[in-house]
């Protein structure tokens, strides 16, 4: 498929005004297509006597085209594009009958089957460039237009859409006219939704679901209403332009690749947020930030959008920051930036010491298929915390101002970097535009290193900076509490800006300096000897759980450089983890600690030990937890208690008794969790899974039992799956990532290694075969990272250099190399 460059999209903006959009879908032709029949009015600007363009669909078969009441030649379309030739100045308009594919990997209008009840539902997403997969468009983001969507579906079907929808008989359904919004945008969801409703301040606003789960959102559907309403009113206190669209669903849909979709009045999330198995507070966090992420995004993205994918962080680093300090803000959820500081800022650092690393801003993004490759760590976490620093700095109200002469200004069209920086400049006498230039337009993680010099009572404090942005931090003093052993007192907490002028006084020595103290700004940073060895003995004793996420950051930080063993890592998880409060901080330290420290930084001689101190830490957490005033604690400790156990005698005992004992009873995420560790050490087979299926065959039980068959360590076993993810196209994108999650597993490297230099062979061949998201996919779930070894990064530098993956799979290689090549140094550097 052509991908569209920015030169061809530039050429276009200033050749068409694209006024109208009437789309007719028809979902009721079978299976496998759907009818798609789009009329465009548009005028072509200039005084030329003729010039020619392109309009973009990608069907399965084109059955018709009119230009002007004349017939173009459907053979004439060239992979995705048809050429419009010979367009005189004033209007025109395009009429496309075609008929479209159905997706089972997550792009364009996406097609699934429940298991648990055989219902069928559809939706779209449409987003970089997948709506030519649905209807014909000018699909480019600042082309936006007006749309009306009609629908024909199945009896007894919903079908749910941008604007209100009204049924108007023998299965047809009429959406209200849209807004202007970008093509992208468009979204239909239909199906036998399971809906709840309510209005609020005179607008329509409705949950949906699978029929299946309609008791799980039920359950939560007085709290999902209330985080929707209170970040909807926080929205307008903030923002001067009201919410711009005439209703506000949010549906929860099958086998959606994303977290969720903006689209304007129709937000698309993945199901795994209605929750059918126990959850922890900080999940719920996660869904309530989530929700107001994407609402955040009907200003920015949908009410303002880019003018190209150079700017995508207009979109997703304003709708990250807004995410989290929203919610903060407006619900129950006051701790959401200690989980940023431990989940989501780790991953732009990651992605920023990659060589594939950008700026959060970038100036050349040459065309559709390189933007895609932006949507990571550095548009979210890093742009999030960009703008976190940025308000540090200029100050919140001045913020605001400029956000709200930014929409203002650009409502209902399209903005890029100059035009915000203007808006925020129009409210501040500061350098904005300076900030932007070292925070947006450059690359890499600055280190802040404390330095402290002086006698006894006259200490001076010293931040040294490698890297060239300028940081406003706060510097937290703190001290041994002299009644309370271990614990620690803050002092003082410093505003100091960096580079310094001067050194800056502190008076004593404290016990321990902590940079960045509150997590405004966006670096790594160290400590100097007297604080580690403080941070070693009194972790647990500081008492503001940012303040210790920023100290679990930097420890992680260190042993990803190769400046603190893996081993003294899991020693100070070990001590300091079980007195741990904070749900996230528990989650995010025994996630790196197992997923990475055990996995990958120790060699398959050391992580035995490595998995026995975690396993020993999770019981100390699981006998902490007995009294059952901490849920949430021990259902995190339970399930990295099954994940990193080496013995099955005590995790087959809780599948077999149905509960752990003291708490909780096994609900079918934790049996899965089981099924798959028992599955992974051979002490399960073929047919506990099949049994296990047969009483969960939901979908998240088809996925279930598709990974624990991948786990097992037998030769027949691991062919069978191999052939279902790589020689077959017949998994979807969540049962190809079950799979995939399954098959690679430490203790079974002897058995897989055959199958690591065909890896690269047969991920190229399914990229190229299957597409983006399952490039995305067969790169992060499929590629072999327990294979930490010279022999794996070779093939995978050979397949980058002779096999020309597509570009979503050499982004995801490229990355996944870079952190095999990591992982080696920091084994290296344990081992001197």
């Amino acid at each position: 498929m052509s991908v569209l460059t920015r030169d061809e999209a530039q050429t276009r903006s200033r050749l068409l005004d694209v006024h109208h959009y009437a789309i007719d879908l028809d979902l009721t032709r079978g299976d496998e297509t759907f009818d798609s029949r789009t009329v465009i009015r548009f005028t072509v600007r200039g005084d030329t006597d003729s010039t020619d363009t392109f309009v973009e669909v990608k069907p399965a078969e084109l059955r018709a085209v009119t230009l002007d009441g004349e017939p173009l030649d459907p053979a004439a379309l060239d992979e995705n594009r048809l050429a419009l030739k010979n367009l005189a100045p004033g209007e025109h308009e395009l009429r496309v009958d075609a008929a479209m594919r159905y997706s089972r990997t997550g792009e364009g209008m996406h097609r699934f089957t429940d298991p648990s009840d055989g219902e069928t539902y559809v939706y779209t997403q449409l987003f970089l460039d997948d709506v030519q997969r649905v209807y014909a468009a000018f699909d480019q983001p600042d082309l936006k237009a007006v749309f009306d969507l009609s629908v024909t579906a199945p009896e007894g079907w919903t079908v749910l859409a941008n604007g209100v929808t009204e049924h108007t008989g023998d299965g047809r359904w009429k959406a209200a006219t849209t807004p202007l919004i970008s093509t992208y945008l468009v979204a239909v969801a239909a199906g036998p939704w399971h809906s709840v409703r309510t209005e609020h301040r005179g607008l329509p606003f409705g949950i949906h679901c699978r029929r299946s789960l309609a008791p799980h959102l039920d359950a939560d559907a007085d709290e999902l209403f209330e985080v929707t309403r209170a970040c909807f009113d926080r929205y307008h206190e903030k923002f001067d332009e009201p919410y711009p669209f005439d209703s506000y669903d949010q549906a929860f849909v099958p086998e959606f690749n994303a977290g969720a979709m903006e689209n304007p009045g129709l937000v698309t999330f993945r199901d795994e947020f209605v929750f059918r198995s126990a959850v922890t507070d900080t999940q719920r966090q996660t869904r309530a930030m989530v929700v107001a992420h994407e609402m955040a995004h009907m200003w920015f993205g949908d009410l303002v959008t880019l003018r190209w994918w150079d700017d995508i962080w207009l979109n997703e680093s304003f709708a990250e920051y807004m995410g989290y300090q929203t919610t903060a803000e407006a619900t129950r959820f006051t701790d959401t930036w200690t989980d940023f500081g431990v989940t989501r800022k780790p991953w732009g650092y990651d992605a920023d010491q990659r060589p594939s690393t950008h700026p959060v801003a970038p100036e050349n993004v040459r065309d559709t298929a390189s933007a895609l490759l932006n949507f990571d760590g550095i548009s979210y976490a890093k742009g999030a915390s960009a703008l976190r620093q940025l308000v540090a700095w200029l100050g919140e109200k001045d913020f605001l101002a400029g956000i709200n002469i930014h929409f203002e200004r650009h409502k209902f069209a399209n903005a890029s970097l100059a035009d915000f920086i203007d808006s925020l400049a129009a409210a501040t006498d500061r350098d904005v535009h300076a900030w932007a230039d070292a925070w947006l337009r450059t690359t890499g993680v600055d280190v802040l290193v404390p330095s402290v010099s002086g006698e006894n009572g006259s200490r001076a404090l010293t931040v040294r900076r490698t890297g060239e942005r300028p940081h406003r931090i706060a510097v937290g003093l703190y001290d041994q509490n002299p009644d309370h052993e271990g614990r620690l007192t803050p002092r003082e907490r410093l505003d100091i800006d960096v580079p310094q002028a001067e050194p800056r006084p502190i008076g004593k020595l404290p016990a321990l300096v902590v940079l960045n103290d509150g997590d405004l700004s966006y670096a790594k940073i160290r400590f100097d000897a007297d604080s580690f060895r403080t941070v070693r003995e009194s972790l647990s004793g500081l008492p503001d759980p940012l303040t210790r996420a920023v100290v679990w950051n930097a420890l992680r930080d260190a042993v990803r450089d190769g400046e603190l063993p893996a081993a003294t890592y899991l020693d100070i998880a070990r001590a300091h983890l079980p007195h741990e409060t904070d749900l996230a901080l528990v989650d995010g330290v025994l996630a790196f600690a197992a997923g990475q420290v055990a996995d990958r930084y120790v060699t398959a001689e050391q992580r035995p030990a490595a998995l026995h101190t975690l396993a020993d830490l999770c019981r100390d957490l699981i006998r902490r937890t007995e009294d059952g005033d901490h849920p949430g604690l021990r259902l995190i400790a339970v399930r990295h208690r099954i994940a990193t156990t080496a013995h099955p005698d005590t995790i087959a005992a809780w599948l077999a008794d149905g509960t752990v004992p003291g708490g909780p009873e096994l609900d079918p995420e934790l049996r899965w969790r089981i099924l798959t560790r028992l599955a992974v050490l051979g002490a399960t087979d073929e047919a506990a899974i099949a049994a296990e299926l047969a009483n969960d065959p939901s979908a998240t039980g088809q996925e279930g039992a598709a990974r624990c068959r991948a786990a097992l360590p037998d030769a027949e076993a691991k062919a069978r799956a191999w052939e279902a993810m790589f020689a077959s196209d017949d998994l979807s994108n969540y049962l190809f990532t079950a799979t995939a999650q399954g098959f690679w597993q430490p203790e079974q490297a002897d058995l897989v290694r055959g199958y690591v230099p065909r890896y690269y062979t047969e991920a190229v061949a399914l990229g190229a075969r299957r597409g983006p998201a399952m490039a995305d996919a067969a790169g992060r779930w499929a590629f072999p990272a327990h294979a930490v070894d010279a022999d794996t990064l070779r093939l995978g530098q050979e397949c980058l250099a002779d096999a020309d993956p597509i570009p979503a799979l050499r982004r995801k290689l490229t990355d996944q190399l870079d952190d095999l090549a990591r992982a080696l140094r920091v084994r290296e550097a344990n081992t001197d």
